[in-house]
């Protein structure tokens, strides 16, 4: 198959809007997807032969154990990663065929990311952090301001804009990394155990915070421990073992 002509490096955001979320038909596809990590004389089979089919509005929950290829199925997703073998379709855009210039910003506007440990810039304060994705916007700096100014108070973070990193509990930061994940309204969310270093009032809003990403339309992707997570009735869940994803959970 020929690949697409690559796309000019120089665009904004509304540059690469493809069709809206309602015409897709994969939100998400894997097509015997392959990760081997070489090291020296030995290789690590992350990922073996992967199939993923998940429509636009979905939400997947993926367990299993630690070690299990789990993060890097997510990575490959998102873009973070690339594999070894197959191929990996993302809005109905094969991404592989594309140059890393477009990818990245193919996944700053398409792909929203909440870590375990949050990945907040450590110098920048909650709504700077939450402002920092929208970098690739056409849009004036007070509007920015404005978008982000909402998106924390929707995480219920209106008084905590000011704040670094470090003057934040790890609740607000993860809440903080779920306004930032919503920054360019993306169509899907990715969530690497996104509840695991929480306490358990933190852990609920942030499973709610989820469940309402997803009720709006957006395609929820998280790797999770979290039993909570894994039996809400929304979700599809499958699970992860030596590399091998399965529908048998």
């Amino acid at each position: 198959m020929p690949k697409k002509p690559l796309p000019e490096t120089e665009e904004t955001l509304a540059d690469i809007d493809g069709e809206s979320p309602e015409a897709v038909q994969y939100a998400i596809r894997l097509v015997n997807v392959s990760r081997v990590y070489d090291f020296g004389d030995s290789e690590v089979v992350a990922l073996k032969d992967v199939n993923l089919d998940v429509a636009p509005g979905n939400l997947v929950v993926v367990s299993g154990p630690s070690g299990s290829g789990k993060t890097t199925l997510l990575n490959i997703v998102g873009g973070l990663d690339y594999p070894s073998g197959g191929r990996v379709v993302i809005m109905d855009v094969p991404i592989g065929d594309y140059d890393e210039t477009f990818r990245a910003t193919f996944r700053l506007t398409n792909t929203g990311f909440v870590f375990q440990s949050y990945n907040l810039i450590s110098t920048l304060t909650a709504l700077e952090n939450v402002m920092f994705p929208m970098q690739l916007s056409d849009k004036d700096c007070g509007t920015l301001r404005a978008n982000a100014t909402k998106l924390l108070e929707d995480v219920g973070l209106s008084n905590r804009f000011n704040h670094l990193p470090w003057q934040l509990s790890s609740g607000e930061q993860q809440r903080v990394a779920m306004a930032r994940a919503m920054a360019n309204d993306p169509p899907i969310i990715i969530a690497d155990e996104p509840t695991a270093n929480l306490d358990s009032e933190s852990a609920e809003t942030i499973r709610g915070l989820l469940v309402k990403l997803n009720k709006i339309g957006k395609t929820v992707l998280v790797v999770t421990h979290d039993e909570d997570i894994i039996s809400l009735p929304e979700a599809r869940h499958l699970r992860m073992s030596d590399g091998v994803l399965s529908t048998d959970a």
